[in-house]
């Protein structure tokens, strides 16, 4: 029986088309540090490395310090210095590129639904940004991050998607098994990949992200009504 669904967030939660999204993001932050002398071009391909080294991750460090380790290392250790400009960029300037997102009522309500029938939350979301960007892009979802029992962030997790050890690394947070867990999501690659540790899956197909034309037809799939009935006819089994 699913006890504990995960939900992946950007594209399914939070509806938006990632190359928009991530162009309004580096906009505002090459425009917020440009006056402190970071050259846009070489502070967006210090980020896009630093990313590419969470991507690779083992789990032997937090997604943070690779990231930083990174960072610096490109950047010079200067960085390290103003990194508050960083942490108030996510406070400040982030909160434009909501607008570069959209929204919809069914994913909250839908979240909050199954809250209230008692099953345990997660949001499984790729932990490449810190939490203060993690709990900015929930509350554009229109949710509260404390609905969810675990959201993971750059600070507490040292794996990335589609890495599966991503998902065996939230059942040990969460002290579960992966029979018991549905992940929920929009990228095929990343998020239907927790099949392959044992957790059900369902294809949430309203913003699908398909890299590699993968067959989907084997995928429970649809909006979040169809995710209603899904789990509706699991409890029934």
């Amino acid at each position: 029986m699913i006890k504990t669904v995960l939900f992946d967030l950007d594209g399914t939660l939070l509806p938006m088309d990632q190359d928009v999204f991530v162009k309004a993001y580096f906009k505002r932050l090459a425009e917020k540090l440009a006056p402190y002398g970071y050259d846009p071009k070489k502070l967006i391909d210090g980020i896009w490395a630093g990313t590419a080294a969470m991507i690779k991750n083992d789990g032997s460090r937090t997604n943070e310090e690779v990231f930083w380790d990174c960072f610096s290392k490109m950047m010079g250790e200067r960085v390290l210095q103003d990194k508050e400009l960083f942490d108030e960029y996510y406070r400040v300037e982030f909160q434009e590129a909501a607008n570069s997102c959209g929204y919809t009522a069914d994913a909250a309500s839908t979240v909050e639904m199954l809250k209230k029938e008692g099953y345990r939350l997660a949001l499984a979301t790729n932990p490449i940004f810190p939490s203060a960007a993690t709990e900015s892009r929930i509350r554009w979802a229109g949710l509260d991050p404390e609905i969810f029992e675990l959201y993971t962030t750059y600070e507490n997790t040292g794996y990335c998607k589609p890495n599966p050890d991503y998902y065996r690394d939230i059942l040990q947070k969460m002290d579960c098994g992966p029979d018991e867990c549905l992940m929920v999501g929009n990228d095929v690659e990343e998020d239907m990949i927790a099949r392959t540790i044992g957790m059900k899956v369902f294809l949430l197909k309203d913003c699908l992200i398909n890299r590699k034309n993968e067959d989907i037809s084997g995928f429970p799939q649809g909006g979040f009504s169809d995710l209603c009935q899904y789990l509706k006819e699991e409890k029934c089994k």
